[in-house]
């Protein structure tokens, strides 16, 4: 018992279950920010949204209802998950980094945590239990 808490060894099968709870929580959690993005893109009301790059708000935010719902889709789904990893990074860095930089770590930490999940995900694939895995392996 005492030497199975310490033993590092790990089954392919155990990898690819952890990958698919990764992909799957993260890309639902962060799909219920998208969602509400998503109305407001088009609600009809003017866009309130912040500018961090400089490409003005609606743009602003339809780069990040792109991320947070497409790409969060394509994560849950196991398509073409190193790519649609790599906008999620790029808009929880933006997030931490620009958007809240002057908010003090407490605001900073969650996009940080899915930042730090995203290019876990982005460095090693889906898994076996994805789509990517079914094509690269037809």
């Amino acid at each position: 018992m005492i030497k199975s808490i310490f033993n590092s060894g790990i089954s392919a099968l155990q990898i690819d279950v952890a990958l698919l709870i990764l992909r799957l929580s993260a890309g639902v959690f962060m799909l219920t920010h998208g969602v509400g993005k998503f109305a407001t893109l088009f609600d009809g009301e003017p866009i309130q949204f912040p500018d961090p790059i400089g490409v003005g708000a609606t743009a602003s935010l339809a780069l990040a209802v792109f991320s947070e719902v497409l790409c969060s889709i394509l994560l849950i789904i196991g398509l073409a998950t190193r790519f649609a990893a790599i906008p999620l990074l790029i808009t929880m860095l933006v997030a931490a980094l620009i958007v809240h930089q002057n908010d003090g770590f407490g605001r900073q930490e969650l996009p940080l945590l899915y930042a730090a999940v995203y290019a876990t995900i982005a460095l090693v694939g889906a898994g076996k239990f994805s789509i990517d895995y079914w094509i690269s392996n037809k």
